[in-house]
């Protein structure tokens, strides 16, 4: 039987776990909320098709790279290094829980090829340099347009915000593929949105099957919660029709910016609207 030296076991036992990359990556692009423009989840109203990239993630079978992206998104929306990060190759496996079930260098081949399927689907760019893998984001809308923050003043520039604390506290590890997209869904648009099952593929572009087993699993999760909501129907048979309103639980909305003190004569508020419609 093979035994491990105290080195052996200290190293273990000091090892950056997948949340501990993730969280030091947040903490380099300092903030409390990721901004997503809304047109990676569904295209604005008048567009010929109204899928948003979000959807070759889903029918595709990507939950790697979605969270990949996300994290993308998260590591270099600040700006601090104009859109672009920077890691070893053994930290973006580490960062995408690869290197838990492959060895080193398939796991390092591995984070490569997920970055390369972003690449291809015109989210980033990206490139190595050694064992070196430099990533700059573009345009959430998959055109391949350079990216810019978005700012809310136009429909193609409204965003919602991911609070840091969904990767912090492990909430995006316990989410699969619809789940996660279905939460992307919701913080799209504003608090007590109905999500009708059957206009998924139209709005979003999976199947009524997915979209309901995302909301049902996040409602388990407790990371969105639903009431009913009535609207009068002359010619139903109660007069009424029933649907289901959701929206995001207090764990996994945006964080409120910290209150800066102000004096009288030069008080400032500042305002914030992700909500939208569809």
């Amino acid at each position: 039987m093979k035994t491990t030296t105290p080195a052996e076991r200290d190293m273990q036992m000091n090892k950056a776990t997948a949340r501990d990359t993730r969280t030091e990556v947040l903490k380099r692009s300092i903030r409390a909320n990721v901004p997503l423009r809304k047109t990676f989840v569904q295209a604005p109203k008048g567009a010929v098709s109204r899928h948003g990239p979000l959807k070759e993630f889903v029918t595709g079978r990507d939950l790697r790279g979605l969270k990949a992206y996300l994290m993308i998104v998260a590591a270099c929306s600040s700006g601090v290094n104009g859109w672009t990060t920077t890691h070893d190759s053994a930290v973006w496996a580490r960062m995408m829980d690869i290197d838990q079930t492959a060895t080193e260098q398939s796991a390092r081949t591995g984070a490569w090829r997920t970055l390369r399927r972003l690449e291809q689907r015109r989210l980033i760019t990206c490139h190595r340099t050694g064992t070196k893998i430099t990533v700059t984001l573009l345009r959430e809308d998959g055109t391949g347009d350079p990216y810019d923050r978005p700012r809310g003043d136009t429909e193609e520039n409204r965003f919602l915000q991911i609070p840091a604390t969904f990767w912090t506290k492990g909430y995006d590890e316990q989410l699969d593929l619809p789940a996660l997209a279905l939460l992307l869904v919701v913080a799209r648009e504003k608090n007590w949105s109905s999500f009708p099952a059957e206009k998924a593929p139209e709005w979003y572009g999976w199947s009524a099957d997915t979209h309901e087993r995302g909301l049902k699993k996040l409602l388990a999760l407790g990371l969105v919660e639903r009431r009913e909501h009535y609207e009068k129907a002359p010619l139903a048979p109660m007069g009424v029709t029933m649907t289901y309103q959701y929206q995001r639980t207090a764990v996994v909305r945006p964080r409120k910016a910290r209150k800066q003190a102000t004096t009288p004569a030069a008080k400032t508020t500042t305002t914030s609207r992700a909500g939208g419609s569809r």
